[in-house]
């Protein structure tokens, strides 16, 4: 049984020490292949260093990460033009989007940065992975207009209501990015998720952060995913193996995967 880590930030600093055996409990789980967003100009480096020590398996997107934009968003937007002219391997550009939960100061900016990024995914023909929230409203706003258009992508970490999720499906190509909160024990997502054709699922863990359950309050990483497809497969009544390939066949057609 294969699964994909779409979403991982294993390049942080919380996986120095014993990478190579995260790497490898992944490995031994099914995990075939681990994306990873970017999140600003200051972890570039290290995740295009991790993306090529395992290269084809580890694979990197670029982009400016909401709660990094501030009135000074200029730079970080030039160092993801800068890198797509310079590196051919990014499968997205992510992740983006709009973060209002910590602070309010720079909506207009995050608003501006994401529409940017955006418009630069369209133009280099690759998907988005959107961060949004507290900012559906905002972020579903900017989206409808492009409704129509070559954009696809997905939400990652999604937490909506179904009413959320049926106006993303009505945008197009958009898919759902479903992680260890559906394992929480307070979690609305599983009664969400039944409104939702598994064909629009990928899974992540969003390593290290929001370990599923019984993992839940440690470091998450790639090798709990399993935990999170088998409480997704009891959701959808079906065998494990049978949503392992169907969200890995979502996740490798929407990110290109080879």
């Amino acid at each position: 049984m294969k699964i994909i880590d779409s979403h991982s930030h294993l390049f942080l600093e919380e996986f120095l020490d014993d990478l190579p055996q995260v790497i490898e409990r992944a490995r031994i789980a099914g995990v075939s292949h681990i994306l990873m967003p970017n999140i600003d100009g200051t972890t570039v480096a290290r995740l295009l260093v991790t993306c090529e020590l395992y290269k084809g398996y580890c694979l990197p997107m670029i982009g400016l990460h909401p709660t990094s934009v501030d009135a000074m968003y200029d730079q970080g937007l030039r160092t993801v033009i800068e890198n797509l002219k310079q590196h051919s391997s990014f499968v997205a550009i992510g992740e983006i989007g709009i973060d209002l939960y910590w602070d309010k100061t720079y909506l207009e900016q995050q608003l501006t940065v994401f529409e940017r990024q955006i418009q630069l995914a369209i133009e280099v023909n690759l998907p988005v992975v959107i961060h949004c929230r507290e900012a559906f409203g905002y972020i579903y706003h900017v989206l409808n207009k492009y409704k129509g258009s070559s954009l696809t992508g997905v939400f990652h970490s999604f937490m909506g209501t179904v009413e959320e999720a049926q106006q993303i499906m009505e945008l197009g190509g958009f898919m759902f990015g479903i992680n260890g909160v559906v394992t929480f024990k307070k979690s609305s997502l599983p009664d969400t998720l039944k409104k939702i054709p598994l064909e629009r699922i990928i899974l992540e863990t969003d390593s290290p952060y929001l370990a599923p359950v019984p993992h839940r309050g440690k470091r998450n990483e790639s090798a709990f995913l399993k935990d999170v497809l088998v409480k997704v497969a009891e959701i959808y009544q079906l065998d494990p193996e049978i949503v392992a390939a169907q969200t890995s066949e979502n996740a490798i057609r929407m990110f290109g995967i080879r």
